[in-house]
């Protein structure tokens, strides 16, 4: 019964309960790739529209056309019915997200872009499908052009967008050295194309005409294309072009230089993150190993306000299992950079007198021998486990 003391079904809920976990598994494979599985099945749906870009390309070459316009159509067709089920699979399995359930939802998943993208290549190759198999069809149809788009479903196979990021954040990090060499560059880029438009404009059959076509011998002069269609035929043309190539080829080198540096210092930091996050738990455990050795000698005078070795151990056997267990590390703790305490009367008062409700926590000299005892052993296994720990992490920092 529930708290309104109506009777639950639990078979609804067993059966909501698969079907939510249907949804999930769907949405992650096709969503958030992972595993070996998912990766092939990209891997295939990347080669498969390769494929049709490529028998595209064959469909407008002559020798090639009727035979690859016949295999286009057949694998058009099977690649349309293979997106348009996964498209379906899609929408359906969107719906274990909270984001996109409901019908509102639902047009919330429809509005993102890839959505977008999917939904335009799919009626653009249902519409060219519907035209016919013929390979001029195939070659001549604005429509086929649509098909390119399928080729940015494999961008997506970065889910998390881990490549954007880190190409944004190198950007965003080199901001300011980025734009100082585009401003100077685009400045040397003006000033070399007019100088170079004032020099040729009056020579007899020139190619610099006006500006714009100077515009474009210092684009391609500048960024080391050269095509060598337009080269100046005056000495004071050439003197400027050869002036203005050399300061104007390392300005607009810089860009380059600067972000393979930043690609590369991102990378190295975060391979130091990734250092840093797995040191992290063996560094934890030997400061706390470290404390409970410290913590366990009788003789230290730690005022820390949690202290779970605060009995001392009253019997002989007691006392000589831990003097001779910290005889080997009595040079270890020594080393601390604790300040030890001596007892005084001037500066400390005496600790005053358990209260009664707490005598059987420490007036009980059965318990108490026990405990220390217990206590003992706890600090040798994690002064052992401290030095293992020690030595595991000095052999990674030679090794690396």
């Amino acid at each position: 019964m529930s708290l309104l003391g109506k009777p639950l079904s639990y078979r609804a809920t067993r059966r909501d309960a698969r079907y939510r976990r249907l949804q999930s598994k769907f949405y992650n494979f096709l969503e958030r790739p992972r595993g070996v599985k998912a990766v092939l099945y990209h891997m295939i749906v990347f080669l498969m529209v390769f494929m049709c870009l490529s028998l595209s390309v064959f469909s407008t070459i002559e020798e090639y056309e009727a035979k690859a316009g016949i295999v286009l159509f057949y694998m058009e067709t099977v690649v349309v019915v293979w997106f348009a089920i996964e498209f379906i699979l899609r929408l359906w399995s969107s719906g274990c997200r909270s984001r996109y359930q409901g019908s509102i939802g639902r047009l919330k998943f429809l509005k993102r872009p890839f959505c977008i993208i999917d939904v335009t290549t799919i009626m653009a190759s249902l519409v060219v499908l519907g035209m016919g198999s013929s390979g001029q069809v195939f070659a001549a149809s604005a429509l086929r052009g649509l098909r390119f788009f399928q080729i940015l479903r494999m961008v997506r196979m970065d889910r998390r967008g881990g490549t954007w990021k880190l190409l944004g954040s190198v950007v965003y990090a080199h901001r300011q050295e980025l734009i100082t060499t585009l401003y100077i560059g685009f400045l040397g880029l003006i000033f070399a194309s007019f100088l170079v438009y004032l020099a040729e404009k009056d020579v007899a059959d020139t190619k610099f005409k006006n500006f714009a076509e100077a515009l474009w011998w210092g684009v391609i002069t500048l960024c080391t294309v050269g095509y060598g269609d337009m080269v100046p035929q005056t000495w004071q043309g050439k003197f400027i072009a050869s002036f203005c190539a050399l300061l104007g080829i390392s300005f607009f080198a810089l860009p380059a230089g600067i972000l393979g540096s930043g690609f590369a210092l991102k990378v190295q930091q975060q391979q130091r993150q990734k250092h840093m996050i797995r040191r992290r738990q063996p560094a934890a455990t030997l400061i706390q190993a470290l404390w409970r050795c410290y913590a366990a000698d009788e003789h230290s005078m730690s005022v820390a306000t949690w202290k779970i070795h605060q009995i001392p151990l009253p019997s002989p056997q007691t006392s000589r299992v831990m003097s001779a267990s910290f005889k080997n590390n009595a040079s270890f703790v020594s080393r601390l950079p604790t300040i030890r305490r001596h007892k005084s009367t001037s500066l400390h008062s005496p600790a005053p007198a358990p209260a009664p409700h707490a005598k059987h926590r420490y007036d009980v000299n059965a318990s108490a021998e026990n405990l220390g005892e217990l206590h003992t052993a706890h600090a040798l296994l994690n002064y052992n486990k401290m030095k293992c720990i020690n030595t595991r992490l000095t052999n990674h920092d030679r090794q690396q």
